[in-house]
């Protein structure tokens, strides 16, 4: 096995992470539940104009919090038998949903899928508090000098739980069997919708982003992906003296610090050569997961396709 530019190996199965987790963690996320759960989604379905023989195709837009008009593909098998089970798709960074042609083998298969549109990233979902839906990057600092419940990715990973939430509302699911997966950002997002919705039986990140940002820092890994932390820096803290506050309040919506709410099964995909989302942080959150776990280590890869992982996802998903 070559040697990574991160850790030794027998390090990486030990890592537990560096960027620290706030004394508030477990309130803040109580409160965010709270908020969630008080809202009116206003669940509206509109057929889309794509359509498969077997597969009722479905444009679905729902209220998250703040406010915001948040869209996802919803697609059925036109003939169910009894409930289904159901998988939800995240997407990667400034990225949108798949189209629709992607999910059909799951819908072949009989699962209920749903695929998200992170708001203000590249699909449709609006972005609250921004003008329209177009902002596109700079999430993972946005809030930073405000309060901490302003913090983007905190409204996204309640979007994650809330789309959780309707679809196992949905009369042909079984919410006894429902699975999430999705590649950089969208693994960071599936781990925090397990997390957050405990009651998700199976998820598989395939190198998970959102994973403990002061070892990114540390690394001088902060580019690409991560560029925006340096650029924050540059920007309105160049000589680091709010350091600690910054990661403190990024310790919020680190993804690490969620895994141990984690109860479903989980198979993670893992580039050892990946320099956007570091082996080390991917393992800092899979190594705070206390369910059933195994990964799929890719020693040549980077942050790229993991040849034949997609296909290991499914046959994961097919034993929901």
């Amino acid at each position: 096995m070559p040697l990574s530019f991160d850790l030794p190996f027998d390090k990486l199965q030990t890592y537990r992470g560096t960027n620290p987790k706030p004394d508030d963690f477990d309130g803040y996320w109580s409160r965010g539940l709270a908020e969630m759960r008080a809202l009116d989604p206003a669940v509206v379905l509109e057929k889309a104009a794509f359509q498969a023989p077997y597969a009722d195709c479905f444009g679905m837009q729902f209220t998250g919090t703040g406010g915001a008009r948040v869209f996802a593909k919803l697609l059925k098998p036109r003939h169910p038998v009894g409930q289904q089970p159901a998988v939800l798709h995240f997407h990667g960074y400034a990225g949108a949903s798949a189209d629709w042609s992607t999910y059909l083998p799951y819908v072949a298969a009989g699962f209920v899928v749903a695929a998200l549109d992170c708001r203000g990233q590249g699909g449709v979902s609006e972005d609250a508090g921004a003008p329209g839906r177009g902002t596109l990057r700079g999430h993972i600092v946005r809030g930073l000098q405000g309060p901490v419940d302003q913090l983007y990715y905190r409204q996204v990973f309640l979007d994650t739980a809330l789309l959780a939430r309707i679809v196992m509302a949905l009369p042909e699911v079984d919410p006894a069997r429902v699975g999430a997966f999705g590649g950089s950002q969208g693994g960071g997002l599936a781990l925090a919708c397990a997390a957050l919705v405990p009651e998700i039986q199976r998820v598989a990140p395939t190198y998970p982003f959102l994973s403990d940002y002061e070892r990114v820092w540390q690394m001088d890994q902060a580019k690409d992906a991560y560029w925006e932390l340096q650029d924050y820096f540059r920007r309105f803290d160049p000589r680091h003296l709010h350091e600690r506050e910054v990661f403190l309040k990024l310790g919020h919506i680190d993804v690490q610090h969620l895994c141990s709410r984690i109860r479903a099964e989980v198979l993670m995909g893992i580039g050892l050569m990946d320099t956007v989302c570091p082996p080390s942080t991917q393992f800092a959150a899979y190594n705070k997961i206390g369910s059933a776990k195994s990964y799929h280590l890719f020693p040549d890869f980077g942050h790229e396709v993991l040849p034949g992982f997609q296909d290991s996802v499914f046959q994961f998903m097919m034993q929901l």
